[in-house]
């Protein structure tokens, strides 16, 4: 397992509600060391790729990518679509976490390559919980390839 101060969590979310929730279920489980938190999908992609405000940043890709759908700016479907669509970010996981239940996302998200769709808890608990679920696979459990053998 790599050293939780490499993990890096890259939180996609307008909502500053979600996002305080997002933030206070990974604290709950020591995963919220290296969580970076953007407001819109052009930040989102302003900061993967290293331009824009984030231009000056130190180079490396997220472990995780928490990304909701429905946001200003640009829209997670299409952040989702480049995100997939370039090598350097294709094999980084990405996880829908948003409040659309409708079909359409759900398809266009797996057909683009997400990695998971979860549909966001009402209840503050559950919200909780299914946050700590998520951020326990994708940051302890599930393996990635090291930086240089993403392809």
């Amino acid at each position: 397992m790599d050293d939780l101060k490499e993990v890096e969590i890259l939180l996609v979310e307008d909502s500053p509600a979600d996002a305080e929730m997002t933030l206070r279920a990974l604290r709950r489980n020591n995963l919220a060391n290296k969580v970076h938190w953007v407001k819109d999908g052009e930040e989102a992609l302003d900061y993967v790729f290293g331009r824009g405000g984030y231009a000056g940043r130190e180079p490396g890709l997220p472990r995780l990518i928490m990304l909701d759908l429905k946001m200003p700016k640009v829209d997670g479907i299409e952040v989702l679509r480049t995100l997939k669509s370039e090598a350097l970010t294709r094999a980084v996981p990405v996880v829908v976490m948003t409040s659309s239940n409708e079909e359409r996302d759900v398809v266009a998200s797996y057909q683009l390559g997400v990695n998971s769709y979860i549909v966001k808890p009402v209840q503050f608990e559950s919200f909780l919980e299914t946050v700590a679920k998520i951020g326990l696979y994708w940051v302890l459990t599930n393996r990635v390839p090291k930086e240089g053998g993403r392809p």
